[in-house]
């Protein structure tokens, strides 16, 4: 428990520290740790793949973070638009793909002696294709679902015309909820669950979560976030965005929000128990690995990304 509080405190205090750099020096401070963080979880997701019996490239996987990362500022840095950038990293993840096909078929020697060590018995060219398929979800997932993040850091640079009402502070209003609705989810629905207890969601899956706790942790997560919401219309420096962002449209984001970062919380559970391990690492103490910690923003990050993209601009 102490481990956790404190693992959970210097997490806090890290992303004070890029909040506080985002607004006074740069945004790309908050790039660096949207790298390391997909490349942890890029690396445990790798893992948690072969525990499952599906063989991938680990060193492809790996890679992937950094040239998504570098494709995605490049992209906002030269103002090619958000419809191109995201074509450039979705043309990326295929060739990832095609890389980790070639690479299995021109290594042969190597491949034959892994398929004799995975007691593997069909044809070369088929473990060759499962292998390249399964690297292809390891990149997508979480990495490029995650360095969606990217494009909410850097949402004011991005070419749409009526971002330009938000006058530069929409990125971090969006960055901070990222941040927020996990955590107020998160916390509130062990409380909720612990203090009312009933039936579970997936006991299969994840034992513990209840869905009295999923319903309040949803609950709490529109109060606090709208008390926030509301702080943040007094501050002069958010004027701009509260007085463009009706209170309505954040609550229905915040709300499906919610239920969709609980959502990416079970999907990691159904990950982790086909590899039949309990943490997909163990970097924070704690919290086990990266993708134990960051598990709901795997898909609550793009659909905030297309929420804003759709509803505000």
């Amino acid at each position: 428990m102490k481990a956790r509080l404190l693992t959970s405190l210097g997490i806090v205090a890290t992303l004070a520290l890029m909040f506080v750099l985002k607004v006074y020096v740069s945004s790309y401070f908050f790039d660096v740790l949207f790298l390391a963080i997909a490349m942890f979880a890029a690396y445990e997701m790798s893992g948690l793949l072969t525990r499952a019996g599906r063989h991938n490239n680990t060193y492809i996987i790996l890679a992937m973070p950094a040239v998504l990362t570098c494709a995605t500022i490049l992209g906002i840095h030269f103002s090619l638009g958000f419809g191109y950038t995201i074509l450039i990293d979705v043309a990326l993840v295929a060739a990832g793909f095609l890389t980790a096909l070639i690479w299995s078929l021109a290594t042969k020697k190597s491949t034959l002696k892994e398929m004799k060590i995975r007691e593997y018995t069909g044809k070369y060219s088929r473990f060759c294709a499962i292998k390249a398929l399964n690297t292809l979800i390891g990149i997508a997932y979480p990495t490029f679902l995650f360095l969606m993040m990217l494009f909410l850091n850097h949402f004011d640079a991005i070419s749409l015309e009526k971002a330009a009402v938000f006058d530069g502070k929409l990125s971090l209003f969006v960055v901070l909820f990222a941040f927020l609705i996990p955590i107020f989810t998160d916390s509130f629905a062990m409380l909720t669950g612990m203090v009312i207890g009933g039936p579970k969601i997936a006991p299969k899956i994840s034992p513990k979560k209840t869905i009295s706790g999923a319903i309040g942790g949803t609950i709490f997560c529109i109060l606090l976030s709208a008390c926030v919401y509301l702080i943040l219309g007094s501050i002069d420096y958010f004027v701009p965005v509260i007085a463009n962002f009706e209170l309505w449209k954040f609550i229905i984001i915040t709300t499906l929000g919610s239920a969709i970062a609980q959502c990416g919380d079970l999907l990691e559970s159904v990950i982790k128990r086909k590899a039949g391990v309990k943490d997909s690492g163990k970097i924070l103490p704690g919290h086990g690995g990266m993708m134990d910690r960051f598990d709901s923003y795997f898909l609550l990050v793009p659909y905030l990304l297309l929420a804003v993209c759709f509803i505000l601009v």
